[in-house]
């Protein structure tokens, strides 16, 4: 996992890790009334990365101190249930595993797309490592499927039971179509949109509501062919700045004075 987790290219399917977890009721819900996509567009991305670098990287106790900072973050995450949609709290830990297999899915789907199938003992063994993006929160070890087969029947299972509406698909339209943010992160949003509706299983991108037609496809096919011949080129310090910076973003929040 430290050798494959560490690709910056992964990043690309984290658009997709993000529908499929509020394609999930009760985390759409959560995330529509304790989140803003629209003025924070790319807080629920860097929290994530950080969080995943922090358990895959780093020494335990950055682990512990990213762990906590979620913990913290999840703290107000829950409401009842509300004229039709599901009650939700953040602590719930078949939400977290739902949560956590997305971020395993994604990425190992984007990594097979640029570089090939994995052989089936690495795929194994980074299958086991992942249970720990789960197991760091509230997850019961027992809880993790106990091994790739189990979790494609879990991961079917689960894919047949997600839903939206209309206060769901407001948050994919806001993360898809972000009015604020960096410059940099709008002029990049249509590829950003095309990687990350390609990504989507075809069930959920039609619970969005989100179009996909022969074009898009054949569009999406050349973005992925791009980037499997440019990517592997790139010198490893570019393909793992992202895992670099966002470790060295805990080490120095764990190293900032209390404030009392």
């Amino acid at each position: 996992m430290r050798d494959i987790a560490g690709e910056g290219v992964l990043i690309g399917a984290g658009g997709r890790s993000i529908l499929l977890q509020i394609a999930n009721p009760a985390i759409g819900h959560g995330v529509a009334h304790h989140s803003n996509f629209a003025s924070r567009p790319l807080d629920r991305l860097r929290g994530t990365l950080t969080y995943v670098y922090a358990v895959v990287f780093g020494t335990p106790a950055e682990a512990a101190s990213a762990s906590l900072r979620v913990n913290r973050a999840h703290g107000p995450v829950v409401g009842k249930a509300v004229d039709g949609a599901p009650a939700y709290s953040a602590f719930t830990p078949e939400l977290q595993l739902w949560v956590a297999a997305t971020l395993y899915d994604s990425a190992i789907t984007m990594r097979e797309l640029v570089f090939g199938p994995l052989d089936d003992d690495t795929a194994d063994a980074l299958y086991l490592d992942y249970a720990v993006l789960g197991t760091a929160l509230q997850v019961p070890a027992a809880l993790w499927p106990v091994d790739r087969a189990a979790f494609a029947m879990y991961f079917r299972d689960r894919l047949a039971e997600l839903r939206t509406d209309a206060t769901t698909r407001a948050v994919a339209w806001e993360l898809l179509y972000p009015r604020s943010g960096p410059v940099w992160l709008r002029l990049l949003m249509p590829v950003g949109r095309l990687l990350t509706v390609g990504l989507l299983p075809p069930l959920v991108r039609e619970l969005f509501q989100l179009d996909w037609s022969p074009r898009s496809q054949r569009r999406f096919d050349r973005l992925l062919a791009f980037i499997g011949v440019l990517y592997p080129l790139l010198p490893l310090r570019l393909r793992h700045w992202p895992k670099n910076h966002f470790l060295r973003a805990v080490r120095q929040s764990m190293e900032e004075p209390a404030v009392v």
